[in-house]
């Protein structure tokens, strides 16, 4: 029986591409902003989209191997969890984009077929130095990546302001 995770990969795709009750989805959000302004940081303390999607992507790479292995490799401290716009700019949005979607695709695929007992097992938690069940890392996962959609909208709010 697999019904929990079944309910937690809904709520993945509720929130990249459908209309969850917290209001837009990173598509609905990603849809209504130009290009040209993914590099851009609106204002000196916030991140820029680009830079909060590749520290999506980092965070959720990091879960994968966890998920593979039994245990993470990295830790917040990572330089590459925050990379810099002028990083970023040289790999360009599209395959920043295409990591992100790819990510979450891989994630959804490796969770679909387990069981929910799985979400009892146990994996290493670098980070946080210990071992937790992997509930503890699939959830969290979730709440990241809406704690960051609500971070998205102040971006894009604050870009639009700034460039109007």
């Amino acid at each position: 029986m697999n019904s929990i995770i079944q309910y937690t990969i809904a709520q993945f795709e509720e929130i990249q591409e459908g209309y969850p009750w917290v209001g837009s989805s990173y598509a609905s959000k990603l849809s209504k902003v130009d290009e040209s302004l993914y590099f851009e940081r609106p204002l000196e303390g916030l991140h820029s989209i680009a830079e909060t999607i590749s520290h999506l992507t980092f965070w959720r790479k990091e879960a994968l191997l966890k998920i593979k292995t039994g245990k993470g490799s990295k830790t917040d401290d990572c330089p590459e969890n925050w990379l810099p716009n002028d990083i970023l700019k040289q790999k360009g949005w599209e395959q920043i984009q295409k990591e992100y979607d790819d990510t979450l695709a891989e994630l959804i695929t490796l969770l679909q077929d387990k069981e929910d007992a799985f979400l009892s097992e146990t994996y290493y938690d670098t980070d946080f130095k210990g071992d937790y069940p992997y509930s503890f890392l699939i959830n969290g996962m979730l709440h990241h990546d809406v704690y960051h959609l609500g971070q998205l909208g102040i971006i894009i709010k604050f870009l639009k302001e700034k460039n109007t």
